[in-house]
């Protein structure tokens, strides 16, 4: 997550966020999702065991091959939903219950794409997090995958910050 990351390095001079959480410190992922309706991601994961880093018994999550193309990427072609699907990269449990120890937009410009159509991340907890941010915000029709449906937006919300800090 670029927050923690941003937070330890004095090279980063813009953060950008595309359909994306901006936890503050010591917010928890699963909290915020449950504040906002309109997501529906919770619903759509499967659970797998899996080994955490230390050894311990852990969860991967996956979204659900058959929720998939709604939840996650409703505006890309339903085929390429079913290969990202099968593609997908499992994502550890504990994402949505740590808490976040840092919140690099308290000190670093962010921008921030806000997905309309997004189900996995709600409109309304992405304009949530920019406004307490003080991002600049763009607002694209777009499902949480605006990087396959809307490049273009993509690509226009890196450039201005990068004209914004002057890079």
């Amino acid at each position: 997550m670029i927050s923690e990351a941003g937070a330890s390095s004095t090279e980063v001079k813009a953060l950008v966020y595309v359909a994306a959480f901006m936890p503050d410190a010591g917010e928890i992922l699963g909290e915020l999702l449950a504040k906002f309706p309109g997501s529906e991601l919770e619903p759509a994961l499967t659970a797998v065991p899996s080994p955490a880093p230390d050894g311990s018994a852990g969860l991967d999550l996956f979204i659900e091959t058959e929720s998939f193309h709604r939840v996650f990427a409703g505006d890309v072609p339903k085929s390429t939903a079913r290969m990202l699907a099968a593609g997908q990269r499992p994502l550890s449990a504990t994402a949505f219950a740590d808490r976040a120890t840092s919140a690099a937009w308290r000190t670093i410009p962010s921008w921030d794409l806000i997905a309309t159509m997004d189900r996995g991340i709600a409109p309304d907890l992405q304009r949530f997090q920019a406004r307490r941010a003080g991002s600049h915000t763009v607002e694209v029709d777009s499902s949480h995958l605006p990087l396959l449906s809307r490049p273009d937006a993509v690509a226009d919300i890196i450039s201005a910050a990068a004209r914004g800090v002057r890079v």
